[in-house]
């Protein structure tokens, strides 16, 4: 069956199931924030051909990966989230099935937090096209932003990276594997199928910085920068810099790798996918040093300190035992769209 045979009305009676059906219905949701929250809002596009495709990624794995994302993108705010709306633009060809199966991932995704697909649009196109916009709330006090790294600093990353791209390396290339563990090729190929959005860091992060919410005075709390991995991890520490306008040191040795990424490529490829590969939405968060190692204390096994805020502006990758000269992380090696 495809979507020219059961027509719009067709397919939103099929999508509903998906949704509250106290929220959906009407010309807009309606969602109650707490009192002394912030409404946080993000919105993702994602594109056939170019965020997912039937080489590498089933509608499940499209609709979990749509949802985590944005997802992440609230995490990266300190903000937990309230719900969806969904933006689908297919062809008249496209099965019904398919789309049944992108919800059913999405679903599956966001049922992990407690959050439902509260609305949303569909539309004819050439081209397979997803837009989820996300809401959270989150206290005053509570927010992070880029901008808001200090000098001294310690740089947190909530897990390892280069995961996800090596899992799309295999999924591309299911030779390139033979001569790993099936369970070390199945966690990779997790990693970027079916990233986890580290909405669980906050809870942790909230109580090591004694942050009660309710406590009004911005002033007399200590502020977190905050932003995802998604588009890898070079590109979240430097946007971090340029927004706080400070410098950074990065300690190669530090980052952290899975031991299954680094049985599959050599270490300068392995280091290379972790600062540019993307897609592992983590967390990189800045804080003082004794915060952070509580925190990571706390995450434990792929949270780590990898380096420290500094005066400048320059963001440098080094290493400790000299034998590689320092490297300058610029956004150039990043996915850019254009």
């Amino acid at each position: 069956m495809k979507i020219r045979d059961i027509g719009e009305q067709g397919l939103l009676e099929r999508l509903q199931r998906f949704c509250p059906p106290e929220v959906v219905g009407d010309d807009a949701a309606v969602m109650t924030l707490q009192p002394g929250q912030e409404l946080v809002v993000t919105t993702d596009l994602l594109v056939d051909g170019t965020h997912f495709s039937d080489r590498t990624t089933s509608p499940e794995d499209a609709g979990w990966r749509a949802a985590a994302a944005n997802l992440s993108d609230l995490a990266a705010m300190g903000a937990l989230p309230l719900g969806i709306t969904v933006g689908l633009s297919v062809t008249g060809d496209t099965p019904v099935t398919w789309v049944e199966r992108l919800y059913q991932g999405l679903t599956e995704c966001l049922q992990q937090y407690n959050t439902a697909i509260v609305g949303g649009d569909i539309c004819r196109s050439s081209v397979i096209t997803v837009a989820i916009t996300a809401f959270g709330q989150a206290s005053p006090t509570q927010i992070l932003r880029r901008s808001n790294a200090q000098v001294g600093d310690a740089i947190v990353v909530t897990g390892v990276h280069g995961a996800s791209r090596a899992g799309l390396e295999l999924l591309l290339h299911p030779e390139f594997g033979q001569r790993l563990r099936e369970t070390d090729k199945a966690s990779l190929i997790e990693a970027h199928q079916r990233p986890k959005p580290r909405l669980d860091v906050l809870p942790l992060l909230w109580e090591i910085l004694d942050f009660p919410s309710h406590i009004q005075n911005l002033k007399s709390q200590i502020s977190v920068a905050g932003m995802d991995s998604s588009d890898g991890l070079a590109d979240a520490i430097v946007q971090i810099c340029r927004c706080s306008q400070v410098g950074a040191y990065i300690e190669r040795s530090a980052i952290p790798l899975s031991h299954a990424l680094t049985q599959l490529v050599p270490a300068e490829q392995a280091l290379n996918w972790a600062l540019y590969g993307g897609e592992d939405f983590e967390l990189v968060l800045c804080l003082p040093l004794e915060k952070a190692q509580a925190l990571i204390k706390r995450l434990g096994k792929g949270a780590a300190v990898v380096g420290k805020i500094t005066t400048g502006s320059n963001v440098l990758l080094g290493d400790s035992t000299g034998v590689y000269p320092d490297q300058k992380l610029t956004l150039s090696q990043s996915f850019q769209h254009f």
